[in-house]
């Protein structure tokens, strides 16, 4: 039997569907985390041939430990994996120690992990990239702000999500930043383009051939919404556009990847950017070498009348899926931000929206600075609808 560790297998919540369809395949699925077993849902606890608790994921000893013990209980551990951001590199190390083939090891961690090294893969891909600078001294980054123009974006060069990011527009910004910014941590200052992030979302196999492929558009600024408090946005779309799909499979294969849910980041452009790209191309931001993060993988199944989680656990166990896909929509998420007076209340959208909506509901702590504090995801056959339903939930007096 194909031995299956899937690291904290109930953070983010849905993700004990993964481990479902890994169990349902006939895997053995084998959890670590450090939630005590009783307050696992009875969902995870169906979905989980074995559970070993820590008392932190933080603490690598004690997982390095539990991992050992399914080894030897259990014999050769095929998989180890978290779907998770945070994990990746707890992940590597861990199929490293323990010389688990499926995966990405220690080695491949600087070019998956750092934005920096990504963009050599992304120019290897003929895919152009914003033009950056890895802070160091004073003299030499105010000498990229005179090349490039305010703003500029600095933020961790291994970083997740949109933490410790900014938008400097002056140098006493700058400055500011240079006063204020942890030393531990080195970051990356890159020219700020004006655009709408549009993902590539896929599925691959272990020839690097996609089995599934969709992608999203998030209007807002991600960074904007963590440092305004604003509300979030973003949507699944109905089709992905050709452009998004052959910039994605050229960077699956210029990044080497194999066996896994990827979530890739491109930039649409806003306005022309003279030796970059026009108004309306894709240029590279960042890889992410799992899915995307919180409910994004239920709103995919929402988008495309399909089973993201099964098609996943197939691509593990068989390396390819039969499960297609049915009637495509628009899958809008809309996080409202507490405090905020809305024109609409909560009871109102959900009374005038409730044929479409699919989830709705207050977003977790940890999550809620990226996505607002309640969300609502709805599907819509067309664009329009889906722009009147943002409009009646983030309209404010």
């Amino acid at each position: 039997m194909t031995n299956f560790i899937f690291i904290s297998p109930n953070f983010p919540e849905n993700y004990w569907h993964f481990c479902r369809e890994l169990k349902n395949n006939g895997i053995n699925v084998l959890g670590i985390g450090d939630a005590p077993y009783d307050q696992l849902t009875q969902e995870l606890k169906d979905s989980l041939n074995v559970y070993y608790k820590v008392n932190s994921l933080e603490n690598y000893d004690e997982v390095y430990k539990a991992v050992e013990y399914f080894r030897d209980n259990f014999g050769k551990i095929d998989w180890l994996e978290s779907n998770n951001e945070y994990w990746l590199e707890r992940d590597a190390r861990l199929r490293t120690d323990f010389n688990i083939n499926s995966g990405f090891k220690n080695e491949d961690i600087p070019r998956i992990k750092y934005k920096s090294n990504m963009k050599a893969y992304y120019a290897k891909a003929g895919i152009p990239t914003a033009k950056y600078h890895l802070v160091n001294d004073w003299d030499s980054c105010m000498a990229f702000i005179r090349e490039v123009g305010y703003p500029v974006i600095v933020k961790p060069d291994n970083g997740v999500g949109a933490s410790s990011t900014y938008k400097l527009n002056s140098e006493d910004e700058v400055g500011y930043f240079f006063a204020t910014k942890n030393p531990s941590i080195q970051y990356i200052m890159e020219q700020y383009i004006y655009a709408e992030v549009n993902s590539y979302d896929a599925i691959i196999d272990s020839h690097g051939n996609p089995i599934f492929e969709i992608g999203n558009v998030t209007p807002m600024s991600i960074m904007d919404i963590v440092n305004n408090n604003d509300n979030s946005i973003f949507y699944i779309l109905n089709k992905l556009p050709d452009d998004t799909r052959n910039m994605g499979r050229a960077t699956v294969k210029s990044f080497g990847v194999r066996s896994r849910f990827v979530h890739f980041e491109f930039f649409r452009l806003l306005k022309d950017y003279p030796g970059l790209g026009n108004k309306g191309q894709l240029i590279g931001l960042e890889v992410n070498m799992r899915p995307c993060g919180g409910i994004s993988p239920d709103m995919m199944n929402f988008s495309q009348s399909t089973d993201v989680y099964k098609i996943w656990a197939d691509m593990i166990t068989y390396d390819s899926s039969l499960k297609g896909i049915g009637e495509t929509a628009y899958c809008a998420f809309a996080g409202r931000r507490d405090g905020k007076n809305f024109i609409l209340s909560n009871e109102r959208i959900m009374e005038k929206y409730g044929a479409n909506m699919k989830m709705a509901g207050r977003v977790a702590d940890v999550l809620s600075g990226a996505m607002g504090n309640q969300m609502f995801i709805a599907t819509f056959p067309t664009k329009e609808q889906m722009d009147n339903f943002y409009n009646d939930v983030l309209a404010c007096w």
